[in-house]
């Protein structure tokens, strides 16, 4: 009998080639997070049932810019980096599922294949991109993380860019923002592999951090500007006020989720 190992595919004889190992999956990351506010209309629509908008500030958005290091628990991917480092973009709306509020992450966009696979897993609608921010640094011309410093973010996919941003940092803040601040509510969907047949994985579930820790946040004041895009829709999240900009380290956990509801098999 031939067995095959692996968590996610290829699954192979050693399982060594598979693309990402089992959780948990440990990340290291430098945020920049901007929220704004647009038509709650524009968010609405983006909310598949049984999810409604939330019931407070409900065209609140974070577009959030991040630069990983992540691991699986033994962490010798931090050892070879290419396996460890990828940048991310990803647009946050608020929801509610049975009474509670929920962060849901309606666009993402990042550079390394590994990253969408565990997307995928995860009910995350991750895409490619070219994603890059400014990085801070305590020598030369880098910016500190102090008052006045400035973060530059741009974010790009299939050749046209999509956002850029420019966050000047003002003073130390008691949090890192609202948007972002909930279990993530995600869909987990895939097609039968038969025409007609419907969904054969039909889920909405619930994830989070299994643990957290984070550094100071610091909030400031951001300048962002959303582009148009034949084969995108973020500039439908069109910036209509301003909220807060952020900055901060984090290090956080993911060690899978809980099932919410699953689609009826009778129904596919």
């Amino acid at each position: 009998m031939t067995s095959v190992r692996g968590y996610f595919p290829p699954r192979t004889a050693t399982g060594a080639a598979s693309l990402i190992p089992a959780p948990p999956w440990h990340y290291s990351g430098d945020l920049l997070t901007i929220e704004y506010r647009t038509d709650p209309a524009r968010v609405r629509e983006l909310l598949p049932e049984p999810l409604e908008p939330a019931e407070e500030d409900p065209g609140a958005v974070a577009l959030i810019w991040a630069d990983w290091q992540s691991c699986a628990a033994g962490g010798r991917e931090l050892l070879d980096p290419v396996l460890s480092q990828y940048k991310e973009t990803f647009a946050v709306v608020r929801c509610t599922y049975r009474g509670r509020t929920y962060s849901r992450c309606v666009y993402i966009w990042v550079d390394k294949d590994f990253a969408i696979a565990r997307g995928l897993h995860q009910g995350y609608p991750k895409k490619l991109g070219s994603i890059h921010q400014t990085r801070p640094h305590p020598y030369g011309p880098a910016p500190r993380v102090e008052p006045g410093a400035r973060f530059g973010a741009t974010l790009a996919a299939a050749d046209r860019r999509l956002a850029q941003a420019v966050v000047t940092l003002r003073e130390p803040s008691g949090t890192g923002g609202f948007v972002n601040g909930h279990p993530m509510a995600h869909h987990r969907r895939l097609p039968s592999i038969e025409n007609g047949k419907g969904l054969a994985l039909d889920e909405l579930i619930e994830s989070g951090a299994a643990s957290f820790e984070g550094g100071q946040p610091w909030v400031g004041d951001a300048e962002l500007e959303l582009f148009d895009s034949p084969t995108e829709e973020l500039a439908r999240l069109e910036v209509r006020e301003p909220i807060a900009a952020y900055y901060r380290q984090v290090g956080v956990v993911w060690n899978g989720g809980r099932l919410l509801e699953s689609g009826a098999p009778e129904a596919r």
